[in-house]
């Protein structure tokens, strides 16, 4: 979760990308589907476009089914397809030999069995990236090698100990094995596999002379992913780094948003005084549509909460993105009680699952274009309510 411009390479999502057609799709920037209740979002219509695949809204698996398997592996990326997931995410961090590999964070201590490993135990180090100071195993320390010898594990343990169940069962992915995984799988189903990737910490990797942008560009290029109709999106949390892969492909950019307060990283570098809170203004969602074709916002920027932890009431995001032609994939909802509103909460188990059905319905609810959740098979069912059906 987590631009670009030019003649040829700003295409609308719901015209050109997303194309949006074909039952129970439409068209960004211009259509969307009935909400519940027959009524359809404010600033969409439903005009529909002839070649277009992704439903609206969309369900993107966040990092494959984290919420059953554990993150960025094959395995969870494959229990996700066969959900039914719209999109799958990748969030790619470079070796030390300059592959790009699945993994969250390159801190890949509580991803993977390393500290378990004595033959690693002197890789073990402390490094402060993007202004944190941490202490733990990095993947810019390993070469593919080394790293494909580790096996990974669950992040979260204690709020998801049914996936400890899995622990060591896959390795680490290199990108280029999910592009393999993805074409495969798509000429088994006759349809292509979307995938949602992202560049971590693009700027610090950069000083490290590891940058990510133009290996990714080449692998997508690799295997035709690097089209505007092509079935992917790319996204940071940093715009730079969209902006520069504007300029090596053609797939749709979407600049992840966190909170109002937080700055991108490449903005601290530069000296860009610009929050959150800026971009998400009318002129600061203009500047990101000058190389981007949408955004991912954390949840609270859609809907906040209120001080209490209950869910407020939406801001006007949506309408203004979709205003400057904008698509929207906020993140993240997961079904457990820790993860939820208060309000939607049940019981007193913090790992239980809560209303998450009720916690979809008011996101959807305000027409974003689709969404991130660790539990696709739940998103999928709230999302039906809202897809068109004609």
């Amino acid at each position: 979760m987590e631009q670009e411009q030019q003649p040829g390479r700003r295409t609308l999502l719901g015209a050109a990308v997303l194309g949006a057609a074909s039952a129970g799709t439409v068209a960004l920037g211009a259509g969307t589907a009935h909400a519940a209740g027959g009524e359809a979002p404010a600033g969409r219509s439903r005009d529909r476009h002839g070649h277009g695949e992704l439903p609206f809204p969309a369900v993107i698996a966040h990092r494959g089914t984290s919420g059953y398997r554990p993150e960025h592996t094959l395995g969870s990326y494959q229990l996700a397809l066969d959900m039914g997931a719209d999109v799958i995410e990748q969030d790619l961090v470079p070796t030390k030999d300059g592959h790009l590999v699945c993994r969250h964070e390159n801190d890949i201590t509580a991803t993977t069995d390393v500290a378990d490993r004595p033959e690693f135990a002197s890789r073990k180090t402390t490094k402060t990236v993007d202004g944190a100071k941490l202490t733990g195993w990095f993947t810019e320390d390993f070469t593919l090698k080394e790293l494909k010898t580790l096996r990974a594990k669950e992040r979260i343990p204690a709020q998801r100990q049914h996936n400890t169940l899995y622990n060591g069962r896959w390795d680490v992915p290199t990108f280029q094995e999910v592009l393999d995984w993805a074409e495969e799988q798509g000429r088994r189903r006759g349809r292509r596999v979307w995938l949602h990737v992202e560049t971590k910490h693009p700027t610090y990797f950069t000083k490290l002379g590891l940058g990510l942008e133009k290996p990714l560009a080449k692998l997508l290029r690799r295997y035709g992913r690097h089209k505007a109709h092509s079935p992917n999106f790319v996204q940071s949390f940093e715009p730079s780094s969209i902006e520069k892969l504007g300029k090596l492909v053609d797939c749709p950019g979407v600049v992840l948003l966190g909170g109002l307060t937080t700055r991108p990283w490449d903005f601290v570098e530069s000296g860009d005084p610009r929050t959150v809170a800026d971009l998400v203004k009318p002129e600061g969602l203009k500047w990101i549509a000058g190389f981007a074709q949408g955004i991912g916002p954390t949840l609270e920027l859609v809907i906040p909460r209120n001080t209490d932890g209950t869910l407020g009431e939406p801001t006007t995001l949506v309408k203004d993105a979709h205003a400057k032609k904008l698509l929207l994939h906020p993140y993240t909802v997961r079904n457990e009680n820790t993860f939820l509103p208060v309000d939607f909460r049940k019981g007193e188990d913090p790992n239980a699952y809560g209303d998450a059905f009720g916690v979809f319905k008011r996101y959807f609810a305000t027409g974003i274009d689709g969404l991130f959740s660790d539990n696709c098979d739940t998103a999928l069912l709230a999302a039906e309510e809202f897809r068109d059906k004609d």
